[in-house]
């Protein structure tokens, strides 16, 4: 594999993990499988290693990630407030995996910053604020998960790489890049990859369940909106679906119900730009994907948001249609970012 990292940020990393006894790891709020995957897969390799890790999640991670060895032992910031804040306090080290900025912890993130003991950043993300110890930031990893494991196989920690960890670390991989369908420019990934399945991950397993098992609920959910609430912009070639509260509350939401449904309308022909606007109980949560390099990192940056150039998203504090104009009006603005010639696109 070509080799990527820093030598000093790991071996400052080696070094603060050797010195540190106690580890939490924690991740973004609405935590998705590279979430999880890369603080679950750390974890476990930790665990073998000797040393007390646990996961600390701002919230509930979604049920289609419960296949995941470790899944059950994860501390749910939301749901078990006390012990999560002891586990904090306790720590000697905190690792904080797929996020660039506090924000991105909801009401964890006082905690997390406020704790008194060293920090480290693993991130694959654009941007990252100034908020630990050692940052360590490669935007052009197709995730945390293969950051992880490059972290951990130049730390010469490959041959104490478990199935269990292992697996979550293949599956943050899987699902970030859509089973090696995007995000997949440096062809060392297929490595990294072959790495995985040495230590005999069921890929196939991993796909089947954290991208193409949901429940009856979810697929209904998915169906009405793709029939009911997708629009397409001919001049922009953007589409846009927009569910409120009560569309949800029809279908039965839970949490992680709705992923993947911004990447459906790329499947159309024509079709550059997606998003995907949810109404949750204090925002309207926006979620962008792209295709030909289009820029929508820089539409989600108008709504205080960010993330990969394809691959973004943001929040915004007002009303459903107000959010859905917005993004109509400024996705317009980026028309100079449309391919040229324009594909055609055909919606009859």
């Amino acid at each position: 594999m070509d080799k990527l990292l820093k030598d000093g940020e790991v071996s400052a990393l080696g070094k603060m993990l050797d010195d540190a006894e106690k580890v939490v790891l924690t991740c973004h709020v609405r935590p998705d499988g590279d979430a999880i995957g890369s603080t679950l897969g750390l974890a476990l390799l930790l665990r073998k290693l000797g040393k007390e890790a646990n996961v600390v999640t701002p919230d509930r991670p979604p049920r289609s990630l419960s296949f995941l060895p470790g899944f059950n032992e994860i501390a749910v910031f939301t749901q078990h407030d006390a012990y999560c804040r002891r586990l904090v306090e306790e720590a000697d080290l905190i690792v904080c995996c797929d996020f660039n900025t506090p924000s991105r912890q909801d009401a964890l993130a006082p905690l997390i910053q406020e704790a008194h003991c060293r920090k480290v950043l693993i991130d694959h993300h654009e941007k990252p604020d100034k908020c630990a110890d050692l940052m360590i930031s490669y935007p052009d990893m197709s995730s945390t998960c293969e950051l992880v494991f490059r972290l951990i196989a130049a730390l010469g920690l490959y041959g104490d790489l478990d199935i269990d960890a292992a697996t979550c670390l293949l599956t943050g991989m899987v699902t970030d890049t859509r089973n090696f369908s995007v995000n997949c420019k440096n062809p060392d990934i297929y490595e990294v990859l072959g790495r995985l399945l040495d230590k005999g991950c069921d890929k196939n397993k991993i796909v089947r369940h954290s991208l193409n098992t949901r429940s009856f609920w979810s697929l209904k959910l998915e169906a009405y909106a793709l029939m009911e609430k997708l629009e397409i912009f001919h001049d922009s070639r953007a589409a846009i679906i927009t569910l409120s509260a009560d569309d949800l509350r029809q279908f039965h939401y839970e949490r992680g119900d709705t992923e993947g449904v911004v990447n459906r309308p790329l499947e159309i022909e024509g079709v550059i730009s997606s998003f995907f606007l949810r109404e949750d109980s204090d925002c309207i949560k926006i979620s962008a994907r792209s295709v030909d390099n289009f820029p929508v990192s820089e539409v989600c940056e108008r709504f205080g948001g960010g993330g990969h150039r394809m691959a973004a998203g943001a929040e915004f504090h007002g009303s459903l249609e107000e959010c859905r104009e917005q993004v109509i009006k400024a996705v317009a603005d980026f028309k100079k970012e449309l391919p040229r010639p324009l594909p055609r696109l055909v919606t009859e």
